[in-house]
């Protein structure tokens, strides 16, 4: 097999050769150049159908693409907190502006980062070529993208752990009685709602095997007297750890290649079993009603501005827009993709397996309703309470509940691995990128990446690791988020400029966004992301673990952590101005000229200094 030799002749993308005279045609047989090129990358060699012209790795398939986006998108939000955002804030009713939210700014940022990195073919970081003083808005969301791996891992590896207690013949959450168990366990069998006094619910009472076996066999949470007293990892929560660590790390050590082949498993397997738990949950007693409450139209509730920030913040969040994860997935696909057509399924089919897991999940808090005669706000809840406490005790109830168990943990676990590969992978491309040596050594900073990310974890697996996780969180992924892609979509479309950001697409796919796009982009994304930026800060209930309220201390330290992503905006911005020569105008003009039109800077064509370029859609 022959090997590329080092040329010198620089092979330039279609859309950047503007600039340069056309050659004479030169017909070249395509099927032998294939048989005969070859690049080494990373120990791995690949036939030039596998790169493109600059030498970067492209997707496989197409579908390995879209399972990967689908996939992070798609994770453990979509299961434990839109079906219960849907039914507290007016079930059918909450549809409206999260359908409305999506339109103006989900699908619209959504394409945005595609596109953005395709179009550039960089990383989250890198990719500020196109406005080098907004360098900073990449590595504030790479690294908010590693402060979300050092909590979500964990809960994946609590999934794991679940998954492991299920292979038995009677669930360990099933009875009391287990060396876990407090002397004030409760047969479920013996509550109903007479027993359930002092306005509590079902949902929070801890006193059930199932919530004893979270709180107190899992976690240990009772060996803690909080924060500030949080003991040492549990080893068998720490052995799950690094089994999940390993199964990212083998899943990303050699790219997109290894990848995008991972997701035909855990991109699709939450589907399969989406389905057969909601044909299991709609023949159990009581689903009916569970289902009617979850879609129960309330119109009043839209009178609510919590109802509206709530559809704001979860439609954001389940997209995923400002992780860096999109435009590093994009940044693999050939250069000609239509990332429209992606951007609009992937986000469609995002918000659909939301809507469609809200019946799985009612079906069976309308069947515990049912068997405890309590009503279903009872025991409808979101979060770690509801997959780790409320729907395994419901499987225990079943015949064959090994198996239920066993086939909803692994969904919650393939729904985790995604989602945690995708947030991995922006850290890898977007500093790889930027800093060539860590790509040369691709395999190597992969593993300094998930096995770092494991011994920040490990603060999270302690006896008082649930206040850790609940910390990180609030602050990790918050407002600080939220700023970022503010920052990014101002960036994009005002500084860089909608009408050449448009004229980027065109050349890519051949068609320009229409003006709804542009209009979304310039005006209505921004102010819905300075509403959401607001509304988080404004509404941030005080910081608390059930009846345990953080110290005070800790707040500032969530804060603390919040803003050292955010820092690297201003950061970045100001050494970028301080560290290129020239007059204070022309420091200005080179930070926010694109780096190839840097030579118009020198002639003094300065097109952000002119009146026509920011009013341009």
């Amino acid at each position: 097999m022959f090997r590329r030799e080092k040329m010198n002749i620089q092979v330039l993308p279609e859309h950047k050769l503007s600039s340069v005279a056309p050659l004479k045609p030169y017909k070249v047989e395509k099927k032998e150049v294939e048989l005969i090129l070859v690049k080494d990358q990373n120990g791995v060699q690949y036939t030039n159908s596998s790169i493109d012209e600059e030498g970067r790795e492209l997707w496989g398939k197409k579908i390995d693409f879209l399972l990967s986006v689908i996939g992070f998108a798609v994770d453990l939000a979509n299961v434990w907190r839109f079906p219960y955002l849907c039914y507290k804030n007016g079930g059918g009713a909450f549809l409206i502006p999260y359908g409305l939210f999506l339109f103006i700014a989900g699908m619209p940022l959504f394409y945005m980062e595609l596109a953005l990195g395709q179009y550039n073919r960089e990383g989250a970081a890198t990719v500020w070529k196109i406005c080098p003083m907004f360098k900073g808005v990449g590595y504030t969301v790479i690294l908010i993208a590693l402060y979300v791996g050092f909590y979500y891992n964990v809960i994946i590896a609590w999934s794991l752990y679940y998954l492991f207690s299920s292979f038995t013949r009677e669930l360990p959450w099933q009875n009391c009685g287990n060396k876990w168990n407090s002397e004030n366990c409760t047969d479920p069998n013996l509550i109903n709602g007479s027993f359930l006094t002092n306005g509590t619910t079902y949902a929070k009472y801890k006193r059930t095997p199932a919530a004893e076996f979270y709180e107190r066999g899992v976690l240990h949470i009772h060996e803690s007297a909080g924060i500030h007293d949080l003991g040492l990892p549990r080893w068998d929560l720490s052995l799950c750890l690094v089994v999940v660590v390993f199964i990212l790390y083998f899943s990303l050590w050699k790219g997109v290649k290894s990848s995008g082949k991972v997701v035909y498993v855990t991109a699709t397997m939450p589907y399969l079993v989406l389905l057969v738990l909601l044909i299991r949950g709609i023949t159990l007693p009581g689903a009916l009603d569970g289902i009617i409450a979850y879609l129960s139209i309330d119109l009043n509730q839209l009178n609510d501005s919590k109802v509206w920030i709530d559809a704001a913040t979860q439609i954001f969040y389940s997209l995923g827009a400002g992780f860096g994860v999109l435009i590093a997935f994009a940044s693999y696909n050939k250069f000609d993709n239509n990332c429209y057509r992606d951007a609009i399924l992937t986000s469609t089919v995002n918000c659909v397996t939301s809507f469609f897991s809200g019946f799985a999940i009612f079906s069976v808090l309308g069947y515990m309703a049912h068997k405890h005669g309590v009503k279903i706000q009872d025991v409808a809840t979101e979060g770690a309470g509801l997959v780790f406490i409320i729907y395994p005790e419901a499987i225990s109830t079943l015949p064959l509940s090994s198996f239920w168990a066993v086939i909803f943990f692994i969904m919650l676990l393939t729904l985790g691995i995604d989602s945690a590969m995708g947030g991995m992978e922006a850290v890898i491309t977007g500093l790889s990128d930027d800093f060539k040596i860590l790509k040369k050594n691709r395999k190597l900073f992969t593993f300094v990446t998930a096995f770092g990310t494991l011994l920040i974890a490990l603060f999270s697996i302690t006896n008082g690791g649930i206040y850790v996780l609940t910390l990180l969180d609030r602050y990790a992924a918050g407002t600080s988020i939220l700023f970022g892609v503010l920052i990014e979509a101002i960036g994009v479309s005002w500084f860089y400029g909608v009408d050449r950001f448009s004229e980027d697409i065109e050349r890519m796919m051949g068609f320009k966004p229409g003006l709804y796009w542009r209009l979304c982009w310039k005006f209505v994304s921004p102010a819905f992301l300075l509403f959401v930026v607001i509304a988080s800060i404004v509404k941030s209930p005080p910081l608390n673990y059930d009846d345990y309220v953080f110290p005070q201390w800790s707040s500032l330290v969530g804060w603390g952590i919040a803003i050292s992503s955010m820092l690297f905006v201003p950061a970045y911005a100001i050494y970028k101005f301080f560290s290129i020569p020239g007059t204070f105008k022309e420091r200005i003009a080179y930070c926010i000229t694109a780096e190839h039109e840097h030579h118009l800077v020198a002639e003094g064509n300065v097109r952000q200094f002119k009146l026509k370029h920011w009013l341009a859609i």
